[in-house]
Parts: C-alpha cells; structure tokens; sequence
C-alpha cells in the first residue's frame, strides 16, 4: 500500500506555536523532491508536546497542501485507546490515508493489551492502520505473533507496519506469517538498505526531513536492483543517519533543516532542547558529506 522514502515530518515552531507557513513549504519540498507519502504527527512531529487541536491542525494543514500528491499517513498513537480513536475519526475525515499507531507507551499492556487496543481501533474506524513499532519509546514490544495475529484479524484494516525494533529478522518472520505482500517499513533509517532487501517496501525517514532527493533516489536504486549504487548513496547518507540521533530528536533534524533553509526554525518545544554544540557540529559534518550545503 505504501513504499518509498517517507518522511516523518518536523513540526516547525515559531514563537512557540506551530509555524503553519513554513510546515506548508516544507510539504511542498518534501513532494517536489520524490517522497512516496508524508507522516505528520510522528514522533519526529513532537505529537507528545501538541495539544489535540494542534495535532488535529498538523494532521489537517498536511492533507491540505499535499491535496492527494501523495498519500498522507497522520499519526494517531496514543496511550489512551479512546484519544486514539479521535484522532483516527478526525484523520478520516480530514482525508489521510491510514492511520500511524504505535504501541501504547508508559503504560505498558501485555499482548493481550495489545491486541484488545488495536482490536478496537480496526473495529471502530474504518481508516487503514499502519503499527509502529519502537520498544525503545515504549517500552512494550510488539512481538511477532502478535503483528500476525491481528494482521490476520482485521486484514483490511490493520495493512503495514513501521518496525523501528532494529532487529531485522522481523521481516521474515512477518513474512513466513503473512502474505509476503503485507507492508513492512523500516523504521530505522541506518537499516534501511537490509531491511529492503530482506523484503521492505521503504522506509519512514528522520533523514528525508533533510535529503528528500538524495533518500528517494536511494530508494530508487533498491527497487530496480542497483545495488552499487544504492551502497553509494548509503554511504552518503549513512554520517546523516547517525547524526539525527547525536541529540533528543528531533532537535537535530531541525537544526539540519534550519542549515538548509531560512524559513524553517530550529526550536524544539520542553521538555527537549535544541540540539547540543556536538550534536550540531555532527550534522553540519554530515550535511557536508551528503553534498547538501
């Protein structure tokens, strides 16, 4: 259903409210320059420090200004089922395409807790869900078997996965699990290049925020089996990978932004700070090697 490099959007702030002009502008570069599908709302997006109207004006600005350039996949995680659910019902209505939804964090359910919650999700919207995975935010895992049975639970509804596990077996083992036509994302740019080739669609990018060009054309020479030539976009993506994490995200990636333009601010909102003098000089460094300043 999706593939390609997707970006996990930056919210720009400006004095401390969401900076509306620049997110438009920011859409527009994102789309003029090869990404497959946008994610607004992310955790890249700081959804954690939006209130729900912000989020919803995020989710609605975003779906506006792609006007169905590219399908839109509106963050909708929660850790309370029922603010999930608004945020799906909203998503609909606004036009996305599917519904970003990552495990419940802080409270941690079992699997069974999982289960139920997405259960509920599927059975009371009917927008596609895409799971994301990222047990270093959340702590709580969604483990294989449960991506498998809900998957064969509500198939058309529950239709990709974000994994940001960093454990690259997963993709076989949804695959032996499910059809091998499930939608499996990669949610760690560095591991991008093998998740594909393990049987990725693409890739939900920190680092398209910055490269969109540079990360659809990687992804370009994967599907058409240009290895060399992926291995040497990779490689000059690789130092921007590592650099997006050289701070608490997305301090960085909107420093990287700022760097390439004037418009888009780099402030971030408490309880995070704006990236360190380290974690600057990191992305000024990799920006250089990407060729992007």
């Amino acid at each position: 259903m999706f593939s390609g490099s997707i970006p996990a959007l930056a919210t720009p702030f400006r004095d401390g409210s969401f900076d509306e002009a620049a997110f438009r502008k920011l859409v527009d570069w994102q789309i003029d320059n090869g990404s497959k599908a946008l994610v607004p709302c992310g955790t890249t997006g700081e959804t954690s420090t939006l209130s729900n109207a912000e989020h919803h004006r995020v989710v609605e600005v975003c779906i506006e200004q792609a006007a169905g350039r590219v399908p839109v996949i509106a963050g909708c995680g929660s850790n309370d089922t029922r603010n999930a659910l608004m945020h799906m019902q909203f998503s609909k209505k606004a036009g996305a395409a599917a519904g970003l939804c990552v495990a419940p964090y802080y409270n941690r359910p079992s699997q069974a807790g999982l289960i139920a919650h997405f259960s509920y999700l599927a059975e009371n919207s009917d927008l596609p869900i895409v799971l994301y995975n990222v047990p270093s935010r959340t702590v709580t895992d969604i483990e294989d078997e449960t991506v498998v049975e809900l998957v064969r639970m509500h198939p058309d509804r529950i239709v990709a996965i974000k994994d940001a596990s960093g454990d690259l077996s997963r993709v076989a083992d949804h695959r032996m699990g499910l059809d091998s036509e499930f939608c499996q994302l990669s949610g760690n740019d560095e591991l991008w290049l093998p998740h594909s080739a393990a049987g990725g669609a693409g890739c939900i990018s920190v680092t398209a925020n910055v490269a969109p060009a540079l990360c659809a054309e990687f992804h370009e020479a994967i599907a058409a089996n240009e290895l060399a030539r992926a291995r040497e976009l990779n490689d000059r993506l690789f130092p921007l990978h590592y650099a997006m994490f050289s701070d608490a995200s997305p301090a960085p990636v909107k420093y990287a932004l700022s760097r390439v333009h004037d418009w888009f601010s780099p402030d971030v909102r408490l309880p995070l700070c704006n990236a360190s003098e380290a974690s600057r000089k990191a992305v000024d460094e990799a920006l250089e090697i990407a060729g992007l300043v």
